[in-house]
């Protein structure tokens, strides 16, 4: 092989795998919108509370930002920074720990602080106050569960493989393929 036509493909490489880094990337992305890995389904909250029909695993949007990808001579690799995102990627088990349960207090203090009074001091009836009862009720029965026990985290996978992942690559790596060689492939018939 010329060094030319080693020059080609080593550029279709790179074209190929850019082509997958920025479809992916969108794609990969687009999971947190569509709240499902594809057309797989992410299981919705168990608590009443904390699954009043907003976005899954899209609170303050960190999750949905850290998710970046880099390109190497023969791969594209995407991740994640933060410490969180492989437990909800892949679902498990977290055991509860006396920091935890200082964490859960403190938001249970939190929600009951922001209860709107009376002049008389009593809480008022309001809509807000009845929300901010069921929150401060939820991280309540999360402060008072006991150290060591488990909480189960469902899994709410939004990168990874999948038959619509390998769909997607295949066809970019066909479609690059077939513009090399009608473009960038030329034959020398004598």
């Amino acid at each position: 092989m010329s060094q030319n036509q080693q020059q080609n493909i080593d550029a279709l490489i790179k074209r190929v795998l850019t082509d997958i880094r920025i479809e992916m990337t969108d794609e990969f992305d687009q999971n947190f919108t569509r709240q499902a890995f594809f057309s797989q389904a992410w299981e919705r909250r168990s608590s009443p509370v904390r699954d009043n029909g907003a976005a899954l695993l899209i609170d303050s949007g960190s999750l949905r930002r850290s998710v970046t990808s880099k390109l190497t001579d023969n791969s594209v690799v995407f991740e994640s920074s933060l410490p969180y995102s492989a437990i909800h990627n892949e679902g498990g088990e977290i055991v509860v720990t006396a920091r935890m349960k200082r964490f859960f207090w403190a938001k249970y203090y939190e929600a009951t602080g922001a209860f709107t009074r009376r002049k008389n001091g009593e809480r008022s009836r309001s809509k807000k106050n009845l929300k901010l009862s069921t929150l401060a009720e939820f991280w309540m029965h999360m402060a008072l569960m006991k150290v060591g026990q488990s909480i189960r985290i469902p899994r709410r996978q939004f990168l990874g493989v999948s038959p619509e992942v390998e769909k997607l690559v295949n066809e970019i790596i066909e479609d690059n393929l077939d513009e090399y060689f009608e473009h960038d492939f030329n034959i020398v018939i004598k």
